[in-house]
């Protein structure tokens, strides 16, 4: 096991937000100090391939903007001073945007997606772009593109002889690293959830359409969204709020909590995730908080025929699209063929690019497939997880993030075996358009890697569910960096 053990300590990275604010405020702490603390963490763990930009010269003169206007008494904003990182796939004015593939090395956007607007309106310093899984298609954030240290792939700040998941790997790994106090990702299965659960953070998947989808180099429109990712989850609910404007944060009480545990979801899970997750719901009981048993929930079922294909459906024409409307100047072929990763080559070349999925040992168009999910199939996802929440009163259901803690890094982890562990509770939710947040749970005896629970409530609960995150976390705790 090889940890991550920096040549200082930098305790200002390990701040939150509300607390590097208050520190700013009593003339504790600067922004430039803050900054220069996590890019020492940054160069201290090159090794982790977190970042394919590094932007320190701007940050510092950003830095160095904040201090200067809060020494002056100029008015402050949410963020000002606060160092975010955003993953490669979302626009950012002026910085490379690569997704994580050499098809995109060349791309530098001339202005930022509304999402990353919104936070440098709120005063937000960005650090630098953070490395995924190739053009997000994978779980596990294991691409040997723009790596900055001698090993393959973004790695686990926790144990760098493992992945930090995907596709939003860099951005978690940040956080886990404490290179950063904040981080915008994406997620179109998973990937707003699997890297926070395995790097130790707190996150949001919003609800679909909760936010613009401008300015992202896309998987699949109805499925992808960008989202927020913390230290803690009242800042995840500030960086939601500044994003949608929409501030308020409802009551919530341990007594009045309901929470579905849908069995399929506490399937295959190895012994580190079964102990804290297990011991999560007894914490749970023990104050209160009514937990539901749900036997034969059906969501696994009700997502198989709809989940694959509409994301390799989408995939060829969201693509095609995106190429377009931003004059990148060459076709979906092209991209496939300056693809990095053998997993994501061989995604384009059976799948996206010849519209086929494999049904059984056939190869069959997708279209029918598509449409019928379309047409129905997703429909009947939705109704079933509208009709648990509201047969059983339900707040929200909860279960582990990912069966398994972060898995060894190499070529084999990209194979369907652990991309199923790791996925196989979170796409359901993707799936359906749910909010959905993740929350960290502890650290496993035996691994000593991060374990995290997920709760995924109503379509357009997302502010409850955060108020939910806090009130849990405020039980749980949050883990110790990397």
């Amino acid at each position: 096991m090889k940890m991550f053990e920096p040549g200082l300590s930098h305790a200002a990275s390990d701040l939150t937000i509300a607390q590097a604010v208050a520190a700013f405020r009593d003339g504790v702490l600067t922004s430039v100090e803050l900054v220069h603390a996590c890019l020492q963490r940054a160069e201290d763990g090159k090794a982790l391939n977190v970042y394919v930009t590094l932007d320190g010269v701007g940050a510092l003169r950003a830095a160095q903007a904040a201090d200067a206007a809060r020494k002056a008494g100029e008015p402050q904003r949410p963020l000002s001073g606060i160092p975010v990182v955003i993953k490669d796939n979302i626009h950012c004015a002026g910085l490379p945007c690569t997704a994580g593939s050499p098809a995109f090395a060349g791309f530098v956007p001339g202005e930022d997606a509304p999402t990353v607007r919104k936070l440098r309106e709120a005063g937000a310093i960005i650090l630098g772009k953070t490395n995924m899984h190739e053009l997000a298609f994978g779980a596990t954030g294991y691409n040997g593109a723009f790596n900055t240290g001698r090993d393959v792939g973004v790695r686990n700040p926790y144990d760098s002889t493992r992945i930090a998941g995907g596709s939003s790997s860099g951005s978690a790994a940040a956080l886990g690293a404490r290179m950063a106090l904040a981080a915008l990702g994406t997620d179109t299965g998973g990937s707003m959830r699997i890297p926070p659960a395995l790097n130790g953070c707190a996150a949001l998947r919003p609800s679909q359409g909760r936010y613009s989808d401008r300015g992202v180099i896309p998987i699949a429109r109805s499925r992808d969204t960008v989202g927020p990712m913390a230290l803690c989850m009242a800042d995840v609910a500030l960086l939601d709020g500044l994003i949608t404007e929409d501030y308020a944060i409802p009551s919530v009480r341990l007594s009045e909590l309901r929470l579905g545990v849908p069995g399929e979801f506490w399937l295959n899970l190895d012994e580190d995730t079964e102990a804290l997750a297990s011991a999560a719901l007894q914490l749970l009981r023990d104050v209160g908080v009514t937990l539901v048993p749900i036997e034969a929930a059906g969501l696994h079922a009700l997502n198989e025929p709809v989940g694959f294909p509409v994301v390799i459906h989408e995939a060829y024409d969201c693509m095609v699209d995106y190429l377009a409307e931003y004059g990148h100047g060459m076709t979906i072929e092209q991209v496939g063929e300056k693809l990095h990763s053998p997993d994501v080559r061989f995604i384009y070349e059976h799948w996206v690019l010849p519209r086929k999925v494999p049904v059984g040992e056939r190869m069959v168009d997708v279209a029918p497939l598509y449409e019928a999910a379309q047409n129905g199939g997703r429909q009947a996802l939705r109704e079933r997880y509208q009709d648990l929440f509201e047969l059983h009163r339900l707040d929200g259901l909860l279960f582990p993030t990912t069966t398994i803690v972060a898995p060894l890094a190499s070529a084999e982890v990209n194979e369907p075996r652990s991309f199923e562990r790791l996925i196989q509770n979170t796409e359901p939710g993707a799936s359906a358009g749910l909010p959905c947040i993740q929350l960290p749970v502890g650290i496993g005896a035996l691994s000593g890697l991060p374990v995290g629970m997920e709760v995924d409530g109503p379509v357009g609960s997302d502010r409850r569910l955060l108020a939910i995150g806090q009130l849990l976390e405020s039980l749980f705790g949050r883990i110790a960096r990397a």
